[in-house]
C-alpha cells in the first residue's frame, strides 16, 4: 500500500523521486525542513520505503545512500533524446530572445522614469518664471537708475580696499628692498634660489597688483568730482 502523500513517508517518497540523485539522511533532512520533520523521522521513512522495495538503497560502511528505483522512470531511446535536444535548444533559443525582449522593456522603462511627468514641468515651469520676473525687475531698476548700493556703504567699502592696497603696496616694497640687499652678492642664481625658500611673486600665482590697484582709481577720481 502506498504511503499517504502528506505523511512523513509520502513526503520523503516524493522528495527522493523528484530528485532521483544519490541521496543521505541527511541530505534529505536538510531540504525537508520546511515541513517540520527531523531527522529521526525522515531516517525512519527512508529505511521503511527502502525495506519495503519503494526506494533503493546502498551501504557504504556506516552510511546509507538512498536513490529513487529507476525502474519506474521511462527511459527514452536514442530518437527520443534527440528530439529532446533539439526542443531544449529551441527552448534556449526563445529563453534568450525572451531575456533580450525583457531588457529592451527594462531599458524603455528606466528611461521613462528618468524623463520629468507633467506635474513636474510645471513646476519647473512655474519656478523659471518666477526667476525671469525677479530678473526683469532687477533690470528695470538699474535702467531707472535706482541705486542699489548706499553710498556710504559704498565709500566704506572703497576705503577697506584701498587701505588694504596700501598695506599690500608697502610690504611689496619692503620685501624688494630685503631681498635687494640679501641677493645683491650672491652668487646663487636668483630665481633657483626663490624657489629653494619657498617664495611665490604675486606673477607666480597669477596675481596682478595693477589690476587691483586700478580699480580704486577710478573710484577716488569720482569722489573727486563729487
Amino acid at each position: 500500500m502506498a504511503p499517504k502523500s502528506d505523511s512523513a513517508e509520502g513526503i520523503v517518497l516524493n522528495f527522493v523521486n523528484e530528485q532521483n540523485r544519490p541521496l543521505n539522511s541527511q541530505n534529505v533532512a536538510d531540504f525537508l525542513q520546511k515541513f517540520n520533520l527531523k531527522k529521526a523521522s525522515v531516517q525512519k521513512a527512508l529505511d521503511s520505503l527502502a525495506d519495503s522495495g519503494r526506494i533503493s538503497f546502498k551501504e557504504y560502511g556506516k552510511q546509507k545512500i538512498y536513490l529513487a528505483r529507476q525502474d519506474q522512470f521511462d527511459i527514452p531511446n536514442s530518437e527520443e533524446l534527440s528530439r529532446m535536444k533539439e526542443e531544449n535548444t529551441k527552448l534556449q533559443k526563445q529563453l534568450e530572445e525572451q531575456k533580450r525582449a525583457i531588457s529592451e522593456v527594462e531599458g524603455e522603462i528606466r528611461t521613462l522614469q528618468s524623463n520629468l511627468t507633467l506635474e513636474q514641468i510645471r513646476a519647473k515651469e512655474a519656478k523659471l518664471k518666477m526667476e525671469v520676473e525677479e530678473m526683469e525687475d532687477k533690470l528695470n531698476n538699474l535702467r531707472g537708475g535706482v541705486t542699489l548700493v548706499k553710498f556710504e556703504d559704498r565709500k566704506a567699502i572703497q576705503e577697506i580696499c584701498s587701505d588694504r592696497i596700501s598695506q599690500w603696496r608697502r610690504r611689496k616694497r619692503i620685501f624688494k628692498d630685503l631681498w635687494d640687499a640679501i641677493t645683491e652678492n650672491s652668487p646663487k642664481d636668483l630665481k633657483q634660489f626663490k624657489e629653494e625658500l619657498g617664495i611665490e611673486y604675486d606673477e607666480d600665482v597669477g596675481v596682478s597688483f595693477q589690476s587691483f590697484s586700478d580699480l580704486i582709481q577710478p573710484s577716488k577720481k569720482r569722489a573727486r568730482c563729487q
